[in-house]
Formats: C-alpha cells, structure tokens, sequence
C-alpha cells in the first residue's frame, strides 16, 4: 500500500471526514436507502455518489428539483440520520489518510472540513479517536455556503491561522475537490489509496 504525499509548500493538514477520515459512506448509502423505502423516494445510486459532501437535506432539494418530487429535505434527514446513527458502531477508520493523522500530529496543524451536521461529525471523530488528533472541526452546520463552495475549508485554514494557499486539503469526494481548488489549496484524492 502507497503512502499519501505531504507536499513541500504545505503548513497545515485538512481532512474530509466522510469516505476520507472514516469510512462511513456503506452505512450513509444503507441509512440513505432505508429513509427512501419509508418516503417513497426514488434515486439512483449514480445521482447520490455524486452529491458525496452534500448535506442531506441539500441532497433532497436537488432530487427535488432534478426528479419532480415534493419531499421533505428536514424530515429525510431526521428519518436518514436515525438509521445511521443505529449503525454507528461499526465506522472504521481509512487507514492511509489516518496513518497521516498519526505522523504529522503536533508537526502541523489539523482541522477536519466536512458537508455532516456537526453532532453526527462530532462522534464519528470520537469513535474513531481522531478527537484526540484534531481539535477543528467545520461542519455543515458551521457554513452557509456547502462544498462545492470553498467556505468549509477557507473557515478551517482561519481558524488555524494558515494562507489558504499552503493547506493541503484530503478528499474522496468530486464537491470537495472543486471546493478545496476554488479555496486555492492544494489537495489530494485519497480514493487510489484504499
């Protein structure tokens, strides 16, 4: 197994959480599919990998818009995180990016930047034990403007202190990489890694 580069320039460290940190995402498709059968909402699995980093309730306003439906975004998104809370137990973490957790702990700042309500970010950090490894955290809850928009990442890099331009930004999703180049950040796909 390769290991993820650090490049040169870079004075801090920005993790994605969901499919980059931890690997959540089989348990936000079952939670996502369970919520769907009880409200009778039609997806495919194509439109909901491609709104990876989206909140839930954003999600829901696109399949509204794009699908014709009428649903509830907070309501699924009540529903959705029920069943993913159930099954939380069972987040493991993504070795290769946690293994740079790990070794660059105390060399260079961490903060975690993720499209998650803050609650459910909160204690997937602590089942995993990346609370301990990195004290921001920047949820959907902290932002007005969600990934692809840079404002998730651009509050990580002020609330360490460090030029947006020498942040280098983890991602497994295609809204989080849009959104760390529209920050000006470097960034890196973790998906080849695992």
């Amino acid at each position: 197994m390769k290991s993820i580069n650090i490049y040169a320039d870079t004075k801090a460290l920005i993790f994605d959480l969901d499919g980059t940190l931890a690997d959540t995402m089989p348990l936000h498709f079952e939670a996502w599919k369970k919520a769907a059968e009880i409200l009778n909402v039609e997806y495919s699995f194509e439109f909901l990998s491609a709104c990876a980093g989206m909140p839930s309730a954003k999600i829901i306003e696109k399949l509204n818009r794009e699908y014709n439906h009428s649903i509830d975004p907070q309501e699924f998104s009540v529903i959705k995180e029920e069943f993913f809370a159930k099954e939380m137990h069972k987040i493991t973490e993504i070795k290769p990016v946690t293994d740079l957790v790990y070794k660059y702990h105390k060399q260079l700042p961490m903060a975690v930047g993720t499209g998650g309500k803050r609650n459910i970010a909160q204690e997937t950090m602590e089942i995993l034990g990346l609370d301990k490894y990195i004290p921001i955290l920047v949820s959907a809850d902290d932002v007005s403007l969600h990934k692809p928009e840079p404002e998730t990442f651009l509050k990580c890099a002020d609330l360490m202190g460090i030029d947006p331009k020498n942040c280098q930004v983890f991602e497994d999703g295609l809204l989080g990489i849009q959104a760390a180049e529209k920050a000006g950040m470097m960034v890196t796909d973790v998906t080849p890694y695992y």
